[in-house]
């Protein structure tokens, strides 16, 4: 794998990574709602209690991935910035592969 492969695929990563975090977000949102809901009328104790604890899993799973972004993105960024000559090299290379291929 050349450094413009594996930059493009940590560039992957991060974003899977993101949309990871975006996904266990709008999971405690949804948890959120529901628990209000139960509190405004139904009281259900079984809702609250397990509720409750899938909240507090997923909040620890929200910052699992959380710090697992930041870190992964900052080693991707550390790569690009290592690597720039490099890939800027392969991109320019790609681009004319594919102009030559196009004419």
């Amino acid at each position: 794998m050349d450094k413009l492969q594996k930059f493009e695929l940590m560039n992957k990563i991060v974003r899977e990574l993101e949309d990871l975090q975006n996904s266990q977000n709008a999971l405690i949102t949804k948890i959120g709602h529901i628990e209000v809901d139960n509190m405004n009328g139904l009281n259900d104790s079984y809702l609250e209690t397990n509720l409750s604890d899938m909240h507090s899993k997923i909040a620890e799973n929200v910052d699992a991935v959380t710090e697992i972004f930041a870190h992964f993105e900052r080693q991707r960024d550390e790569y690009g910035e290592k690597n720039s000559a490099a890939i800027a090299a392969a991109e320019a290379a790609a681009a004319i592969a594919a102009a030559e291929s196009a004419s």
